[in-house]
């Protein structure tokens, strides 16, 4: 059998610019490092923060393959490589700063680079898209609710933004025993809150402000920080998980006087998506999730900026 020597895959190249179709040679395993098919690989807003020239830093270099949510076929092992086979289906944990997308050529690829210690086996009933979406999206809202928001049974729960994370989130929440209440402003996602078992849904912010909630997640970030400082009680916490937007103000009145919490979350480890993977498999977490072809990753970029993407978009092989 010949080897294949190049993949189609899409680069980014400067700030402002559209991503472009390229043929690249095919990545090598080194030592410690595997090949992967990419089958399905996520589309996430923080691809468009770096397109948009948002995150200082970020990606390391120029040009590079985008997409750090990844999930395929494990298609060539490098020297020292065990515990996983060809063949065996993995997602790639982004919990390395120099992971896929950021610091190496991404998932909006044929084939990805991944070291053996960001792979995590996909069990038998999750589907390429699923695994892919949870490797970040779902590890991540995972990580917020349970780790850094404490959420456990009786919590009083606001949920901001009812997408890709906060519907995973949200039912993240409801798992943990947790009453969830939602705000979104497309009226539409009523009935998507009440499938995840939200006890109320709400596109009025002022209602919300009025729900004394223990803990309240904000996961939008498009200047809806004061209204998860509103909504939180006395004593209470907000958890930032969106940055739809680099800058936002806050009501220093809410945080001081009402003795409020506020903490940052990114990210997640490989145990998150390992307790994820398994929700997946279990059928309590179903998330919604769009789907496009590879050819179309640019088109589903620009419609996850416009705020039209339904749940969270993959794109599949």
């Amino acid at each position: 059998m010949t080897r294949r020597t190049v993949m189609k895959a899409w680069h980014f190249v400067a700030t402002g610019e559209p991503l472009r179709p390229v043929e690249l040679p095919d990545p090598v395993a080194g030592p410690g490092q595997v090949v992967v098919d990419v089958r399905a690989a996520g589309l996430c807003h923080t691809d468009i923060s770096f397109m948009n020239g948002e995150v200082p830093g970020m990606p390391s270099h120029l040009p590079i393959v985008l997409g750090h949510e990844i999930a395929g076929v494990v298609a060539e092992l490098g020297a020292g490589v065990t515990g996983f086979a060809v063949g065996e289906r993995v997602g790639i944990a982004p919990v390395l700063h120099d992971g896929p997308g950021v610091g190496r050529d991404g998932g909006y690829a044929e084939r990805a680079l991944a070291q053996v210690d960001e792979l995590v086996p996909v069990p038998a009933g999750v589907d390429y898209a699923q695994a892919a979406a949870a490797t970040d999206a779902g590890a991540t809202a995972y990580h917020a609710v349970s780790a850094v928001g404490e959420v456990a049974g009786g919590s009083r729960v606001g949920v901001i933004g009812l997408g890709g994370l906060g519907q995973i989130g949200a039912r993240v929440a409801v798992l943990l025993g947790g009453e969830v209440h939602v705000t979104d402003v497309r009226a539409e996602l009523a009935t998507t809150a009440d499938l995840l078992g939200a006890a109320s849904f709400t596109t009025d912010a002022g209602r919300f402000a009025g729900l004394d909630l223990d803990v309240v997640f904000d996961f939008a970030g498009v200047g809806t920080t004061r209204l998860a400082l509103s909504a939180a009680r006395p004593g209470g916490r907000v958890v930032q998980v969106g940055a739809g937007r680099p800058e936002t103000t806050i009501s220093i009145v809410d945080l001081v006087v009402r003795r409020l919490e506020l903490r940052g979350t990114l990210g997640a480890t490989k145990e998150d998506l390992v307790a994820v993977y398994a929700l997946l498999a279990s059928g309590a977490l179903d998330p919604v999730i769009s789907t496009v072809g590879f050819d179309a990753i640019p088109d589903g970029l620009e419609r996850l900026r416009r705020g039209e993407a339904e749940g969270r978009t993959v794109a599949v092989r």
